[in-house]
């Protein structure tokens, strides 16, 4: 079966008369199966209807063999096979992020709706270049793995803004902790692999661009070893929204994500998302996840079904907050504007290029 395309000028969709596209499961594609691999996985074999994973592609043999006995899939050892075999109707890219984009482009290439996990590409140009290739192609296929637009919470706070509850926003608060991370990584990758989810989720909220960038360094926690770590990313966008965000990626005490939109008229932000309190020993005391993905589960289940809902359609679905390439190529410019300015010490202009027509609301 072809798959090409998802809506706009795409050519047109061959659907098989005996299995019409909409009565069967998708055929996902999935390339890496680490941490997040695997957890898509066991959503899309357990979790989310109208999918099955047909293929598992890693270079850890290994790994890849456990995922595919534990979801009935294929392995496969070569990733750009795995795209461009007939029975794969969609990719999920999982694998390192430097492969992204080789892999984003074979799927393009081949007109397969594709779910890449952050970043989209590492670098800017890696991002335009895939920008570039579905402008082409002429139809968005690829949806970038910001699972937060999906969480029950960051829902909550967009609906109460944009049904203008709390009046025109002001000041955008977050906070991103982590319990530990690997010492001595380098001070940009805070930034590249951690925060780079609040500048996305930031600019998903206010519907806005950043238009500059600072990045504050106190001094630095013990347990980072020689990364500069907390940092303050402090933004401005384009009307004169401040969004601050505190992430700290060696905080010791648990995985933690706040966030707060403080209005004209009102404040709205994340309920704490723990389930129990515990009452023992004179506390009362929430417990806390030890990283992002029991904090983040619900989120990544929604994200996967509406991604699986867009494919089955041969469409996006009318209404969705998924991350589209040029989101992707965003987040990344976002990202290297404030590795700028925590590396010149001085803000950094962020000239953001403009929105291609295919990525027009």
């Amino acid at each position: 079966m072809s798959r090409a395309g998802w809506a706009g000028h795409s050519p047109a969709v061959e659907v098989s008369t005996a299995r019409p596209w909409h009565t069967r499961p998708v055929t996902v594609g999935l390339v890496g199966a680490g941490v997040m691999g695997a957890d898509h996985a066991r959503l899309l074999s357990g979790s989310v209807s109208g999918a099955r994973v047909g293929g598992v592609c890693d270079v850890d043999e290994a790994r890849a063999r456990q995922v595919a006995g534990a979801t009935g899939a294929r392995l496969l050892s070569d990733p750009f096979a795995l795209i461009a075999d007939d029975d794969i109707d969609a990719v999920l890219v999982a694998s390192s992020d430097p492969t992204h984009e080789a892999y984003v482009l074979a799927a393009i290439a081949l007109g397969k709706p594709v779910l890449c996990e952050k970043p989209l590409a590492p670098t800017v140009d890696g991002c335009q270049r895939i920008v570039d290739a579905e402008t082409a192609f002429g139809s968005r296929l690829v949806t970038v793995g910001f699972m937060r637009r999906y969480d029950p919470g960051y829902l909550e706070l967009k609906r109460a803004l944009d049904d203008g509850e709390i009046g025109a926003p002001l000041v955008l608060h977050c906070v991103h902790r982590n319990p530990t991370n690997t010492p001595g990584q380098p001070s940009a990758a805070v930034i590249t692999n951690s925060a780079v989810h609040e500048l996305d989720v930031s600019r998903w909220l206010l519907g806005e661009e950043v238009v500059e960038a600072t990045v504050h360094t106190p001094r630095r926690a013990a347990a980072a070893g020689g990364t500069a770590d907390p940092q303050l990313l402090v933004l401005r966008t384009a009307s004169g929204v401040l969004v601050d965000v505190e992430v700290f990626v060696n905080a010791g005490y648990g995985y933690e994500v706040r966030c707060e939109l403080v209005g004209e008229a009102g404040t709205v932000e994340l309920d704490r998302p723990s389930a129990t309190v515990q009452r023992r020993g004179g506390v009362i005391a929430r417990p806390l996840a030890t990283d992002w993905r029991p904090r983040f589960a619900e989120a990544y289940r929604r994200e996967l079904q509406d991604w699986v809902d867009g494919v089955r359609l041969a469409a996006p679905p009318a209404v969705s907050p998924a991350a589209t390439a040029w989101d992707g190529f965003a987040a990344t410019y976002l990202a290297q504007a404030c590795v700028r300015a925590l590396e010149t010490g001085a803000p950094a202009t962020v000239d953001l290029p403009a929105r291609p027509k295919l990525y027009e609301p």
